[in-house]
């Protein structure tokens, strides 16, 4: 087990890692060298600690559940690409965003197809097919109004994904016929990254900043709230719009801020009737 590769995938999704870590701040500011890192990560019982204290207070899923709860927001999000493809406001769009939206619409399936291969793999059983509610989708009626909603669910996917990797941690590499051996966190941190790209382009291709600023024409949503909305401007316990230590002399707004980190949101404001919950139907 490689520690500071666990900790660089984690940093992916939990910018608060390392705060996670020692709260304190006094552990890894007493290691001088990465001689002294390294000898501590080699202690098994040492890094059983380290995690026991970084994710205190959180629930650990089981990871079968966690995978069906991926896998429900991958069936939402491949079936609603496939309704944007086949609807007639499909052709009204120009060649490349047509174009992108088919090749999110590819990945979306890979990714379906990998979560069920997962769970399968560890012994679950993937959780039935979802589909987008029809009669929400037909009161898209425009390119442009479909764009809004693939948004939102993406920016909602990239949130709901940081919000359970901590439940993966310690999670031992997986054999699965046909795909070989994976390891659980890699697998949903891979997926997690190119869900933030579709997101990105998403917004890109409405006009809107590739990242959340809080003023964006959607940012007002519920998919922005929750117990740590996007406007949140504290990262582990480092208030980032007063003077600190951190960075002397540099102000920042409260803006810039809260568009530096994304935060998480949990199963039950995912699931929420407000969200994407709200979306799941025939």
């Amino acid at each position: 087990m490689n520690f500071f590769n666990i900790i660089n995938q984690l940093a992916e999704v939990d910018p608060d890692v390392m705060g996670r870590l020692d709260t304190r701040r006094s552990v890894f500011n007493s290691l001088t060298s990465m001689s002294k890192r390294a000898a501590m990560a080699a202690g098994p019982a040492l890094l059983a600690s380290f995690f026991t204290k970084a994710y205190a207070g959180t629930t650990a899923g089981d990871p079968k559940e966690v995978f069906n709860y991926a896998l429900t927001l991958e069936y939402l999000e491949a079936d609603f690409y496939n309704k944007m493809i086949a609807s007639p406001y499909f052709s009204t769009a120009s060649a490349a965003a047509q174009a992108a939206i088919r090749q999110i619409s590819k990945h979306e399936t890979a990714h379906v197809n990998l979560l069920k291969a997962v769970v399968t793999g560890i012994g679950g059983t993937p959780t039935p097919a979802v589909t987008f509610k029809s009669a929400t989708f037909a009161s898209l009626t425009s390119f442009a109004a479909q764009l809004q909603v693939a948004q939102l669910l993406e920016d909602t996917g990239v949130r709901a994904y940081k919000g359970r990797a901590g439940d993966l941690l310690g999670l031992a590499d997986v054999t699965i016929t046909g795909i070989g051996t994976i390891n659980p966190l890699q697998s949903a941190l891979q997926i997690h990254s190119v869900e933030a790209r579709h997101a990105a382009h998403i917004r890109y291709m409405r006009n809107q900043t590739p990242w959340i600023t809080g003023t964006g024409d959607l940012d007002s949503q519920p998919h922005y709230t929750g117990a740590i909305p996007e406007s949140n401007t504290t990262q582990s316990n480092v208030n980032l719009i007063a003077a600190n230590s951190i960075t002397p002399n540099t102000t920042y707004s409260a803006a810039d801020a809260a568009a530096s980190f994304d935060e998480i949101l949990t199963p039950a404001e995912v699931t929420d009737n407000s969200r994407a919950g709200g979306l799941i139907g025939a």
